[in-house]
């Protein structure tokens, strides 16, 4: 499979062989890196790093898995880049695909990375954008394929405020590779019904279903994976926890929704995560509302059903496939 020069920026851009092609390619590749076998495939080759929001997993992924690769890396942090600022976004892509041959963007708006993209004369990679983050997708379906032994016909439980990129790339991602993905959150915080009805229709030719719960109860019940993310994402100001709180708090991820799924159930979270009081922001908004833990339970997440830091490995993996299939 030949996916050279594609841009890779949200998963309905890609078919569900192509996007097995990736997944297996990671596993090859990590299977390479474990072995200590050399693959700097694109040896000589420069990518730059685009934040404009900053990130831990995301950027030494990108870091290791192109170094691995043989390629320099320039990484530019919110002050080191004057894109959309002094620049414009297309005069950006211009620049930086003369001298790099990739870009990864990690930002705002999905129309900034669609932008770079078009004006771009090399791949770009969606780092994540406000409506989606499609690396990650890949490193937790590596993952669940690594500790489930497949990915067709896994019921998949998403918990939480599934309004923006994790919940929008999940259900994105479970219709095209045949996953049962439910949402389980307030309605207010389910999906934007056009991106649904366009999954409804992807999962109809993959054999996927597509279910949105409010009872966190019937949405567990036989579940194989239990998903959750932060309930206030970078950049939200701080006045939103409140309302968070008091609305997503009954969907914590606990003992008790794990055990009502059952023993095979795996607990997975795209990381970081309030587990605890033991972060500035936990600590803080654990004394003002009186919580030992936000989205999911330190119980659970410490659990042996926990594979929350494969998962977290695995993103260096899966975008490393990205690099060195696009490239």
């Amino acid at each position: 499979m030949n996916l050279k020069g594609r841009d890779f920026l949200k998963l309905l851009d890609f078919t569900p062989e192509e996007i097995g092609h990736l997944i297996h390619r990671a596993a090859e590749l990590k299977a390479q890196k474990k072995a200590g076998v050399s693959h700097e495939i694109h040896k000589g080759k420069n990518v730059a790093l685009i934040f404009e929001k900053t990130s831990t997993r995301t950027r030494c992924a990108f870091e290791v898995a192109a170094r691995d690769l043989g390629m320099g890396v320039t990484y530019l942090d919110p002050s080191g880049s004057q894109i959309g600022k002094k620049e414009s976004i297309a005069d950006t892509a211009r620049v930086l695909g003369r001298m790099y041959d990739g870009i990864e963007y990690r930002g705002f708006g999905q129309t900034i990375v669609e932008e770079l993209a078009k004006y771009a004369p090399v791949p770009v990679w969606n780092g994540l954008t406000d409506e989606f983050h499609p690396t990650q997708i890949l490193a937790d379906f590596l993952t669940i394929r690594e500790h489930l032994g497949k990915l067709r016909g896994i019921n998949f439980v998403y918990m939480g405020d599934a309004r923006f990129n994790m919940g929008n790339s999940l259900m994105v991602g479970c219709a095209k590779m045949g996953l049962n993905f439910t949402a389980c959150a307030p309605k207010e915080y389910f999906p934007d019904q056009n991106l649904i009805d366009i999954c409804n229709k992807i999962a109809a030719e993959t054999g996927a279903t597509l279910r949105f719960e409010t009872d966190p109860v019937k949405a567990t019940k036989n579940a194989d994976v239990i998903y959750t993310d932060v309930w206030v994402s970078m950049g939200e100001p701080v006045a939103v926890w409140e309302q968070r709180i008091r609305d997503l708090g009954p969907y914590q991820v606990n003992k008790a929704l794990m055990d009502n799924a059952g023993p095979q159930c795996r607990f997975m979270h795209c990381l970081p995560a309030y587990h605890d009081l033991n972060t500035a922001v936990g600590k803080e908004m654990g004394e003002k509302f009186g919580r030992t833990a936000m989205e999911v339970t330190d119980e659970v997440f410490e659990s042996a059903q926990s594979i929350v830091f494969d998962e977290a490995e695995n993103r260096m993996h899966t975008i490393k496939a990205v690099m060195a299939e696009t490239l």
